[in-house]
């Protein structure tokens, strides 16, 4: 089945029959301390259960699936404090944003956007161009994030996390998911091995999050894929969270003129499937 796509002045909606699959927000009307980025929510499964979270209460900046960095440079992509070696969280006048310029190509089941990533200040540091695809099979449906930006500064921008700051298992930044309240305490898993929030960190090609939901009691599966087994950033309590986190406890520095990519999926699917079989949808 050939999703279908729909732009309107502030969202891009993804549909599969009657269900609406997805809505990635590119024109968000987020506060400023939030880091105003373009993110995905809601998402649902085939049946059209949700399976995002947006703007939860604990962390109002966490919004379904975002690309967020919350180290960029003295610069925070992500939203909220920002976490400094020796001193913890505090709150910044240093909350970028991630703005939308552009859609530059839109197919049947695929869309190319360009952005930019500005800072409190204005001052203009990346470009970006984002592809999203999307694809839907019987068994699930999926969704392809792949990002490349460009340092068009004339300085180095170190990336990094808490973690490179000092915190330990708190690496998060990247593609960033948070979960429905009731996935609390939901099933991790990755290839050979099923647990929690002991996989904090791991490294592994994929990374599975079974949770189920209020009402009727069903469950839900999201297999999140990344290039290169990065580490994985992941919570199930006290709150589900999945990021394949490429500065988790290393900082890359991006010279100027330099571009970094990172292609990542989501499978989404209803009920508990062997993850395996998704890995390679979509």
């Amino acid at each position: 089945m050939t999703p279908e796509l729909t732009i309107d002045k502030s969202w891009l909606r993804v549909e599969a029959g009657d269900v609406e699959l997805a809505r990635y927000v590119f024109a968000p009307w987020d506060a400023q301390l939030e880091s105003p980025r373009p993110y995905f929510h809601p998402l649902r499964t085939l049946a059209g259960d949700v399976v995002s979270l947006y703007r939860p209460h604990d962390h109002v900046w966490h919004k379904g699936i975002a690309w967020s960095l919350p180290n960029v440079g003295p610069a925070n992509f992500w939203g909220g404090p920002t976490y400094l070696r020796g001193r913890g969280y505090e709150q910044l006048p240093n909350n970028g944003t991630t703005r939308h310029l552009s859609f530059d190509v839109v197919g049947a089941d695929s869309v190319t956007e360009s952005l930019e990533w500005v800072t409190e200040q204005g001052e203009r540091w990346f470009t970006e161009t984002r592809t999203l695809s999307f694809a839907v099979s019987a068994a699930a449906w999926s969704l392809g994030f792949t990002t490349e930006f460009t340092n068009v500064t004339d300085a180095p921008i170190v990336l990094g996390s808490p973690t490179t700051e000092g915190r330990e298992n708190a690496g998060y930044g990247g593609l960033f998911w948070r979960g429905p309240r009731s996935f609390t305490g939901g099933r991790v898993s990755v290839p050979g091995r099923a647990g929690g929030d002991e996989l904090m960190g791991v490294r592994a090609p994929w990374l599975a999050f079974l949770g189920r939901h209020d009402e009727h009691g069903r469950s839900s599966t999201l297999v999140f894929t990344a290039e290169d087994e990065p580490k994985w950033f992941v919570r199930s309590t006290p709150f589900a969270a999945v990021c394949p986190a490429p500065f988790f406890d290393t900082e890359v520095t991006v010279a100027p003129g330099e571009t970094r990519t990172y292609r990542h999926a989501v499978h989404i699917a209803d009920g508990d499937p062997d993850p395996e079989s998704l890995v390679g949808l979509g």
